[in-house]
């Protein structure tokens, strides 16, 4: 392997990382992610956190190498996956800004158990709130780019296993060190910072379905000019 392919791959990891990384902003949802397993132990979140990296290494898996190949499959657009998952990005913003916190500084609804936050393990922990339709969107568009020659296909699919390997484990980084970081804020911080994160996380929501609806107008509002 010649330094020019090596370079090559270099920056095609750092660009799919950067722009996957800079969607999901792993610690950012961390505090999410604490308000959604208060009542549980550090053991029971560093599990939780497992199974979302693991869950979100698949998504990402799934997307870069067949999300567009699938999409096809059932007939859906990107414009439509990006209006229905911002829809429920939104509606879990929404919702963590409204909630009323108790004496103890928590949401009033963040009392389950390990085992119903490991049943949302997947919806809504994984897809929409870590890995949510702006991923897997930039997901098929990263995996849409790969050559079709063996050789750079063969290349290009090692960076991408090596991109979602490595968002995988700064998620479970991030997730994992959710209560060392709500350590460093201190409480008030970490109250302060879950709010700004619910109110990102809405802000997220409307800009995916703007996105998607613009999308999906261009090709009329570009027929009508042409008429």
């Amino acid at each position: 392997m010649d330094g020019f392919v090596l370079s090559r791959m270099v920056g095609d990891f750092i660009f799919g990382f950067g722009t996957l990384f800079a969607i999901i902003n792993p610690y950012g949802l961390a505090f999410v992610f604490l308000d959604r397993t208060v009542g549980l132990s550090e053991a029971e979140r560093r599990r939780i956190a497992k199974r979302i990296a693991i869950n979100a290494l698949i998504v990402l898996l799934v997307s870069l190498f067949a999300g567009s190949a699938i999409l096809r499959f059932f007939g859906i657009s990107l414009p439509a996956l990006r209006i229905a998952g911002g829809l429920v990005v939104a509606h879990a913003g929404w919702t963590m800004l409204n909630e009323v916190p108790n004496d103890g500084g928590r949401s009033s609804r963040a009392t389950g158990n390990y085992e119903s936050v490991r049943r949302a393990a997947f919806f809504p922990l994984t897809i929409p709130l870590t890995t949510g339709p702006g991923t897997i969107a930039a997901a098929i568009a990263l995996g849409a780019v790969r050559s079709s020659e063996a050789e750079s296909f063969l290349l290009s699919s090692i960076v991408s296993l090596f991109v979602a390997v490595a968002i995988a484990l700064t998620i479970l980084n991030a997730y994992g060190g959710a209560s060392f970081l709500a350590r460093v804020v201190g409480a008030e911080g970490t109250r302060v910072v879950t709010r700004l994160s619910a109110f990102l996380l809405l802000c997220v929501g409307v800009e995916i379905m703007l996105i998607g609806t613009t999308d999906a107008l261009r090709p009329l509002l570009a027929l009508r000019q042409g008429g």
